[in-house]
């Protein structure tokens, strides 16, 4: 039985760019994160005959002839690759394949942690959506599903719908639906704390890219009415060019008809949910949003308002960092998203999916526990993975 202690408590302040924390950082990097063992004994030539040829001859000849038993017989049964074209590599930029490879190795090592699937860092020397698309559909039979990741937008868009619709294998960006459903399952708790609920509230977001599309589309699959989406030019609105992902984000948002920018889209709102740039929440601002405001500043690793000023204005403050109460970390969700997918050989990611898998997060932290600084569960919470994994497999039909 896994026992568990609500984490309330501040968490503490890495000293980042100390000596002894550089020396940490490399000593644990050195030689990689990853390796690869065998699951089968290969102590004698018996073993060698039944692992390797001539024995894997007739589990060739049985998958040839019954392509669905690869999931029985081989790593398909359990592996995710993570795929990365490293334009987009955390909030450092186009810094290229093999410098993104740390970072996929890391996310792979999440997998294998949280959820027991066995992912690969897959780094492309490909900036090209035909490009990119074609090796992912080249490489996709070993894999029981596809995790985009630290690719730039807008060709991130493009290359996830081309793969969902080219492939039979659960797709899924988790820079856009990872932290969707995680800043959802923070919501709804923040909303309980505050006792105000989804379909009322008026919420104002900054930032219109891969992450605050996601939001969007979940928010409002989830009952928001009233949203307002921000980006560098301001208050998104209709007259946009046709086919424009914009387009869509000015056709579902803005009830109002707010113009101007972010002060304007911030006043009267009970929600402000930035995934943009540093800096950008100023105190005037705060001090325009309703009574018992939420703020989410989730730009990393600078949010956009400092978490400490934040919390003189509201009621609830999250980031996206691991020294401030209430990170929301896509941990709670991508490896019990895809634990669930693969358990029920889901063939695609669906909304009732991502909502499921919100709602169990949001789910663990119970009515005891829950509080203006404990809204989701630590990432090293026993029970979120298996919650996640329960609520994914259960959301729809199986492969």
């Amino acid at each position: 039985m896994v026992t568990h202690t609500p984490d309330n408590t501040e968490p503490t302040r890495l000293a980042t760019g100390t000596e002894a924390v550089e020396r940490r950082i490399f000593e644990a990097h050195e030689g990689g994160k990853l390796t690869v063992e065998p699951t089968a004994p290969i102590d004698n030539a018996d073993d060698l005959a039944i692992v390797y040829t001539p024995g894997v001859a007739r589990v060739v000849e049985e998958i040839a002839e019954h392509p669905e038993k690869a999931r029985e017989f081989t790593i398909k049964k359990n592996t995710v690759a993570v795929v990365t074209d490293g334009s987009a590599i955390l909030g450092l930029g186009d810094r290229g394949p093999l410098a993104a490879l740390p970072v996929m190795e890391g996310k792979a090592a999440l997998f294998s942690r949280f959820a027991g699937v066995d992912a690969f860092p897959i780094c492309l020397d490909a900036h090209d959506v035909d490009e990119i698309v074609a090796h992912v559909k080249a490489i996709a039979p070993a894999f029981a599903g596809i995790n985009l990741e630290d690719i730039s937008a807008p060709r991130c868009f493009e290359i996830e719908d081309r793969l969902r619709a080219e492939l039979d294998i659960p797709v899924f960006h988790d820079d856009q639906h990872g932290t969707a459903v995680c800043v959802l399952a923070a919501l709804t708790n923040a909303l309980k704390v505050v006792g105000k609920s989804i379909d009322e509230v008026r919420i104002a977001m900054s930032g219109a890219g891969a992450a605050g599309t996601a939001i969007l589309r979940l928010l409002l699959a989830a009952g928001a009415r009233d949203v307002i989406v921000t980006n560098s030019k301001g208050i998104v609105t209709t007259g946009r060019t046709k086919g424009d992902r914009l387009e869509w984000i000015a056709d579902h948002t803005n009830p109002r008809g707010v113009e101007g920018g972010l002060r304007e889209a911030v006043a009267g709102a009970d929600v402000f949910i930035g995934v943009s740039v540093p800096n950008i929440l100023d105190e005037e601002m705060l001090r325009s949003m309703n009574a018992r405001a939420i703020v989410f500043a989730l730009s990393n690793p600078v949010p956009e308002v400092d978490p400490d000023i934040a919390w003189q204005h509201a009621a609830v403050v999250a980031t996206g960092r691991s020294d401030f109460a209430n990170q929301i970390n896509n941990v709670l969700a991508f490896p019990g998203v895809f634990r669930g997918l693969i358990d029920a050989h889901a063939r695609e990611v669906t909304d009732e999916a991502l909502l499921a898998a919100a709602h169990a997060i949001a789910a663990v932290v119970s009515d005891d526990e829950l509080s203006a600084r404990h809204i989701v569960p630590s990432v090293f919470d026993e029970r979120v993975t298996p919650a996640v994994a329960h609520a994914v497999a259960g959301s729809g039909e199986r492969g």
